[in-house]
Order: structure tokens, then C-alpha cells, then sequence
């Protein structure tokens, strides 16, 4: 229903709208409150909010709240902070419902931040009412097959938008060869592509960071850690 957006549910019952800071990417260490939506397109196997989508390990109803935009919105302004992440899940499957909230609230001054895995256009979104797009494309280690991860047109849309970052999950060194092909083949900025690690936990994140570091400085891309990670471990709602 336009208007209403599934939101996902804490074990308390409440929302997942939180205040925190972002964690990833290039706006890493601005305070932010996170909208997490419920429902995703795709099926990471490393994937850290299962919950979102996964229902053959979780109750939809359990985890999944309706809420409308206005409702949303107040949760937002209760934290008095002007900076919103919409996250996942995979946002854009609620596109059309989102523009109600999205609109309010850049005519409240707020900057916004749109998380997605770059497979649904956003054809209702108009990218006015977007300050940043983090664009996270899957790679063959998401488990996900490549016609359901790689979309030519989205790549196409976001590589054209300053206001775009691509973010790759790095397990291995045979990812960095996917990354390259990726970027000769739709014509990324490179000075817009981040490597992040893939990882859930800090030692394995120092581990990786510490690889993926010099990768970064040898070819050129952007590094990214994961900042809540390293600062409250795997945990929700921060």
C-alpha cells in the first residue's frame, strides 16, 4: 500500500530505526538514523540481516512490521538528527512507498543516504531526492547467480550519478579479478569504488583490512572498513 512501508522488527517489537553512525563507505563516521525495511531480491550467504528476508529460517510476521510513512517519520525527527540511511533488505522494492517519507523529509533539511545492491532501478525515486546512493553490487561469492546480481542497466544508471559510490564484498583474491572486469566493463570511476572486507567479526576484520589495504593502494580503489563492527561487534540496532 503506497504510503505504508515494511519496516523490520526488533526482538522488542519496536522498529529498527535507530541513531548511530554510518559504519561503511565514503560517509563513514557521520552520525546517522538508520531506516532498515524489510524484503530483499537476492540471497546473500554471507549475509548479516537474514532476517530481512529469509524466510525459511524466519516468521515473516515476527519480523516484519507495517508501518505508515508518517509514523516513520516521527520515529526519525524523535532523534533530531538530519542525516538518514535507508537500509535492508533492499529498499527499492519499496520505491514507490519510500517518496511520501523521502519527500517530507528533504523538505525538513535532511540529507539522505539510499543503501542498495544495485539490481532494481529506481524508476519511482527520482535521484533529486537522493544525496547518496552507496550502491553495494553482489559478487560470485554472495552465492547469488550472476543474472540475478549484475544488472547492465542499473550499472549503467549509477555510473552516471556523482552521487554514487560502488561498494564490493572482498572474501579472496579471485574477487579483485570480478572488481577489475566489473569496472573495464561498465566504465566505473575508479576513484569511486570501495573494497570492503567481508567480515562479522573484529579479528577477522583486522585480518582482512589489513590485505585489502595494499590492495587498494596498488590499484587504485577506495578502502572501506566496517566502523560498527570494529566498535560493537555484530549486533543490531547500532
Amino acid at each position: 500500500m503506497e504510503g505504508f512501508l515494511e519496516v523490520s522488527r526488533k526482538p522488542d517489537g519496536r522498529p529498527e530505526i535507530f541513531h548511530s553512525i554510518q559504519g561503511e563507505g565514503i560517509n563513514t563516521g557521520r552520525p546517522a538514523v538508520f531506516l532498515r525495511l524489510a524484503r530483499c531480491n537476492l540471497a546473500c550467504v554471507w549475509c548479516d540481516t537474514k532476517y530481512t528476508w529469509d524466510w525459511e529460517r524466519y516468521d515473516p510476521g515476527d519480523q516484519i512490521l507495517e508501518m505508515a510513512s508518517v509514523e516513520v517519520e516521527r520515529e526519525v525527527l524523535g532523534f533530531g538528527c538530519k542525516y538518514l540511511v535507508v537500509t535492508g533488505g533492499e529498499p527499492m522494492l519499496q520505491q514507490r512507498r519510500l517518496i511520501l517519507l523521502l519527500k517530507r523529509l528533504k523538505n525538513g533539511g535532511f540529507y539522505i543516504e539510499m543503501e542498495t545492491n544495485g539490481t532494481v532501478l529506481p524508476d519511482k525515486v527520482s535521484p533529486g531526492l537522493v544525496d547518496h546512493w552507496s550502491v553495494s553490487p553482489k559478487l560470485e561469492n554472495s552465492g547469488n547467480p550472476r543474472v540475478l546480481r549484475e544488472a547492465p542497466a542499473c550499472y549503467n544508471l549509477f555510473g552516471q550519478l556523482p552521487s554514487c559510490q560502488f561498494k564490493y564484498v572482498i572474501q579472496n583474491e579471485d574477487d579483485l579479478e570480478e572488481v577489475d572486469g566489473i569496472v573495464r566493463k561498465y566504465h566505473l570511476p575508479v576513484e569511486r569504488v570501495l573494497l570492503m572486507p567481508q567480515a562479522r567479526t573484529r579479528q577477522v576484520l583486522l585480518d582482512k583490512s589489513r590485505w585489502l589495504a595494499e590492495i587498494c593502494k596498488a590499484r587504485g580503489y577506495l578502502f572501506s572498513t566496517r566502523l560498527h563492527i570494529l566498535l560493537w561487534g555484530d549486533k543490531r540496532g547500532v
